[in-house]
């Protein structure tokens, strides 16, 4: 049997009518339902996908947690980059096995574990957080997947402004509330040709961003977007959208680092009427 469940792990318990529980497999334990006890020991060398009955006769399937499960389940100091966002970030920041990455706000450490996994045992990912209380949460939730003292992660408490010590970062990630003060660290830091990487909240902070970056000439026009989820109800022909979705939860801001010495082309057409005008009190490109 090729890896079975083995205890210290933690597993996910769904019944048939799709309630779901995480549980941390212990010997000698019992894991209580609606319908009875469900015995640790009957999952322990088990393999995923097997089906328990417990006490009382209710049936349940077991499988490991997928990180997207794991991510939203796991205790929070902050609110996590959901899955849908953590999976832009790794795919429009090209985020690559081997890469240097930094993140600046750890939060609960949910796109902390995605970013370890992307860049793999051959990467490295050094997280910052200002927060002693978030940087502990965050501990916990990733050394729960990747376990303690893992080489390709440090946390540092403390403010990335002030504490960096990488001189060359293949990728920046800001989760903060104000990401247009680290330009000039991307600036600094960034290899040629590196990608800087904002999630903000609300467009107000978009705007500052995407503005101090043009402002600086040495990074490429910022690419900015969100995405929405939604789920479909399938059965039989009552196919259909389901009732909620994910809609709003961030936005997302890419861009690339010039070459020393070396300004980024402005772009060609005139900006609308109106976009500067004497409302407007943030950095603005040249020539405007």
């Amino acid at each position: 049997m090729s890896n079975p469940l083995r205890e210290g792990e933690w597993v996910r318990v769904t019944d048939a009518k799709g309630r779901r529980h995480n549980v941390r497999l212990e010997s000698g334990k019992e894991f209580s339902t609606k319908k009875g006890q469900l015995r640790h020991d009957d999952m322990i060398g088990q393999p995923e996908g097997t089906v328990l009955t417990s006490s009382l006769g209710g049936t349940y399937q077991v499988f490991r947690p997928l990180l997207r499960e794991y991510v939203v389940s796991m205790p929070r100091g902050a609110a996590i980059v959901y899955p849908k966002d953590a999976a832009h970030i790794v795919t429009m920041a090209d985020v690559f096995p081997g890469a240097r990455v930094v993140e600046a706000g750890v939060g609960s450490g949910a796109l902390t574990l995605y970013l370890l996994r992307a860049v793999g045992p051959n990467g490295r990912v050094s997280s910052y957080e200002m927060r002693d209380e978030f940087a502990e949460t965050a501990r916990r939730n990733v050394e729960q997947v990747v376990g303690e003292d893992y080489p390709p992660w440090t946390l540092t408490v403390g403010d990335l402004r002030e504490s960096v010590t990488e001189t060359e970062i293949d990728r920046l990630i800001l989760d903060m509330v104000d990401p247009w003060t680290c330009v000039h660290v991307a600036a600094q830091r960034l290899v040629p040709g590196g990608i800087v990487c904002a999630y903000v909240a609300t467009t107000t902070q978009l705007s500052m961003f995407v503005e101090t970056l043009r402002a600086d000439g040495g990074f490429t026009e910022p690419h900015a977007w969100e995405t929405s989820m939604r789920d479909w109800h399938l059965e039989g022909l009552a196919v259909r959208p389901v009732h909620g979705s994910v809609g709003h939860t961030a936005f997302l801001v890419t861009s690339r680092r010039m070459a020393p010495g070396h300004r980024a082309l402005e772009k060609t057409r005139r900006p609308a009427p109106g976009a500067y005008g004497p409302d407007y009190t943030g950095p603005r490109p040249s020539g405007v």
